[in-house]
């Protein structure tokens, strides 16, 4: 189990959009939300999860943060109305060791056969971006995706 000391706490949902500059306006005028960076260049993690995206923007709400973004051509983002905008919900950590346990708490009850996964897909490997933000992704029993993050974590010390 997770030593008690390393609680994630929720950094970010990621909503997909039709409309970034749209949505960005909403969640200013809405959530008073505050605009901390915006970028069309992805990793390729980012990439394979997200397949076709072209923009995202984070707006910071209080301690929350919502990630918009956008994928394809106009015609491609327009999803059917009753399609799930809900992406994934990240969990930050504040060290990048804790990233390797949580990941590592993932794959022991993965590996215990007490759960049935609707998708067995394992984890993604722990990656680092040009920043130092390390994460990894996972899904749930349901297929839920969650993201663990450590942002700004020591760039020297990856999984």
């Amino acid at each position: 189990m997770p030593d008690l000391e390393s609680v994630p706490v929720l950094h970010h949902i990621a909503v997909q959009t039709d409309n970034l500059d749209n949505s960005i306006s909403w969640y200013e005028d809405f959530f008073g939300g505050r605009l901390t960076w915006a970028t069309d260049v992805f990793s390729d993690l980012t990439v394979s999860r997200l397949p076709g995206v072209v923009r995202m923007a984070e707006l910071a709400v209080g301690a929350a943060h919502f990630h918009l973004f956008e994928r394809g051509t106009p015609a491609e983002r327009r999803a059917a109305p009753d399609a799930p905008r809900f992406q994934h919900v990240c969990l930050a950590v504040e060290t990048p060791a804790e990233l390797r346990t949580w990941r590592s708490r993932w794959l022991e009850l993965s590996g215990s056969h007490r759960y049935a996964f609707v998708d067995p897909e394992q984890p993604t490997e722990i990656v680092t971006d040009a920043q130092g933000t390390q994460s990894f992704y996972c899904l749930d029993v349901n297929g839920l995706e969650f993201e663990f993050t450590c942002i700004g974590g020591a760039v020297g010390e990856n999984a």
